[in-house]
């Protein structure tokens, strides 16, 4: 971990350097002041030497201005340098974010993964900055202020340093506690951005069902497991820091103790002994920054531990000699296809399918059939566990992911867009196409009219998931983005089954004309929509259980018909 760490700070190695030098600079600065402390009590002032006095006094003062503009660089430029670290971290995660498999989505919440993204980076940088910088002061200071108190009395020295073990135990048998509580903190936080962002996401939901006390109840749960995780913490943040400064403490006690009876003793002058107990700081004052610095430590390395968990998630595979194939024709081949989700019950068994290029294949059945698993597995979103998927006679699985995906369009029931203009929303399907593109793009989806009716025209910004949109706008807008990618191969997993009928007839409309000379699978609720369709599979608990044309089906009298007059009546109704 720790190498992983220190290999975001190559890119920023000249500004780290000067970092570090500005800090040992003012490190040794510190040392100045009891060294001059000394140098008065002893000869200065007894000598009534008043023209040195003025002088060490003024040069003490231009030593501390130098010391105030390295530390305005330290805090400035070294602040700047654990963000741009910070910023290539969340750079690289969104990046390996891109690349996880669906299934990593299945698993982790937006909120938990929005968590490790902001809060828990934001306290690496603070690491990456204050870190070496205080380890480098406080151990330069550590070995500076045993050298200087040894020149003033060295078995005075020796006695406060013995004290030095008693300070490591105690801090590394309160620090595992610390880290175990951090992490348990960490993950309380993840789980209220998880709640948060799942109850402002659907907080129309909760207005139209009322359901806001329900809302606040499970906020509160998230919210009380984080009082008790960050009471663990901070107890245990309080045993470290108590007890630590305890036995910093214990050190004025020994040099209180000690010096008086070497004082009594005649082993040291008074002169000396005062600057003893002025430079005794040189010694406490690193020591308390080092016990401060372990407070952040566990904070960024819990952060940076769970920076990693996502890091290593191992992205969607795919081959090395996989091929980048440019367009394919569309003729699509399930042979004997069985998948699951994460390793559970199977999902579908033993699938075969013969779609050929350009033909309109349906998909009807109950839900948790498996219609939509297949309409997943054509674009690689899922592995397969036995069988394979084929394209124009390539597995899909010796083809690039980006290659495959960039010849299937697919038109969901849960039409997903971004909270931007719709020629940008419309642009997504491809972002290098002109504005007549886009254009006849909107035309084809029967939504061109609508959208110059807007003020803005184009340029209308529609909110986040596109709420001001209707549900009919947003499927013509998606069809619209499909239309604009122009692919060889199409989906419609339910398309229109969350449409009214008037709704449904404009996108029906859209949808066989972008259907024209395309493979389609459509996965349908309604069966009127897909009487026309060239082949029809009925699938239920994961098999494949009728298959042929909507006039065969209805001939063989099994569970399609049973449906379709079910239907029927229903309408007719």
């Amino acid at each position: 971990m720790l190498k992983r760490f220190l290999s975001y700070y190559r890119p920023h190695k000249k500004l780290f350097c000067l970092d570090m030098l500005a800090s040992l600079a003012v490190a040794l600065i510190g040392v100045v002041y009891p060294m001059v402390t000394r140098t008065m009590l002893n000869d200065l002032i007894p000598n009534k030497e008043y023209r040195m006095i003025v002088i060490f006094g003024l040069g003490l003062l231009l030593l501390y201005f130098v010391r105030m503009l390295l530390n305005f660089f330290i805090q400035y430029q070294g602040h700047m340098m654990g963000v741009r670290m910070q910023a290539q971290m969340r750079s690289d995660l969104f990046t390996h974010l891109e690349k996880l498999p669906f299934s990593f989505y299945d698993e982790h919440e937006t909120g938990k993964i929005m968590s490790r993204m902001t809060s828990d980076l934001t306290d690496v940088s603070e690491l990456a900055h204050h870190g070496p910088e205080n380890i480098l002061i406080s151990s330069i200071s550590v070995i500076v202020s045993f050298v200087y108190l040894s020149t003033i009395h060295l078995p005075l020295t020796l006695i406060v340093f013995a004290c030095v073990p008693l300070l490591v135990v105690v801090s590394v048998f309160t620090r595992k506690k610390m880290r175990a509580a951090f992490q348990e903190s960490r993950k309380s936080v993840a789980e209220i951005n998880a709640a948060l962002q799942s109850s402002i996401a659907g907080i129309r939901v909760t207005k139209a069902f009322t359901n806001a006390d329900k809302e606040q109840e499970k906020f509160e749960k998230g919210n009380a497991r984080f009082r008790e995780a960050s009471r663990s913490a901070y107890k245990a943040m309080g045993q470290f820091h108590s007890g630590t400064t305890f036995i910093t403490d214990i050190f004025n006690v020994v040099v209180l103790i000690s010096g008086g009876l070497f004082l009594y003793g005649g082993a040291i002058d008074f002169a000396d002994y005062s600057a003893f107990i002025v430079s005794i700081n040189l010694f406490l004052s690193p020591i308390n920054t080092l016990i401060r610095f372990m407070e952040q430590f566990q904070n960024g390395a819990s952060g940076f531990e769970r920076f990693l968990e996502v890091m290593d998630t191992p992205p969607e595979y795919e081959p090395k000699e996989a091929t980048d194939i440019e367009r394919l024709d569309g003729h699509i081949v399930f042979d004997s296809v069985s998948s699951s989700y994460g390793g559970e019950k199977d999902v579908l068994q033993n699938v075969s399918l013969d779609i050929g290029k350009g033909k309109t294949f349906a998909l009807v059945g109950p839900s948790g059939g498996g219609k939509t698993t297949i309409c997943h597995l054509i674009p690689h979103f899922y592995d397969i566990r036995e069988g394979s998927i084929s394209i124009d006679g390539r597995d899909i699985r010796s083809l690039t992911l980006a290659s495959l995906r960039r010849n299937i369009g697919i038109v969901q029931q849960d039409i997903y867009l971004f909270n931007a203009s719709i020629r940008e929303n419309i642009l997504y399907g491809r972002l290098d196409a002109t504005d007549d593109e886009v254009i006849e793009a909107a035309k084809r989806a029967n939504i061109h009219d609508y959208i110059t009716s807007l003020p803005d025209g184009y340029e209308t910004v529609i909110g986040e998931r596109g709420i001001r949109l209707s549900g009919g706008q947003k499927q013509r807008l998606c069809i619209a983005r499909v239309f604009l990618k122009n692919p060889p191969i199409l989906i419609l997993d339910e398309a229109t089954s969350a449409l009214d009928n008037t709704t449904e007839i404009l996108i029906q409309q859209a949808l066989d004309e972008l259907c024209k000379g395309r493979t389609t699978l459509v996965v349908a609720h309604r069966l009127s929509t897909i009487k026309n369709a060239d082949e029809i599979a009925v699938i239920e608990n994961g098999v494949i259980t009728e298959q042929g044309s909507h006039d065969a089906l209805l001939v063989k009298d099994g569970t399609y018909a049973r449906l379709y007059r079910q239907q029927f009546r229903e309408e007719d109704a």
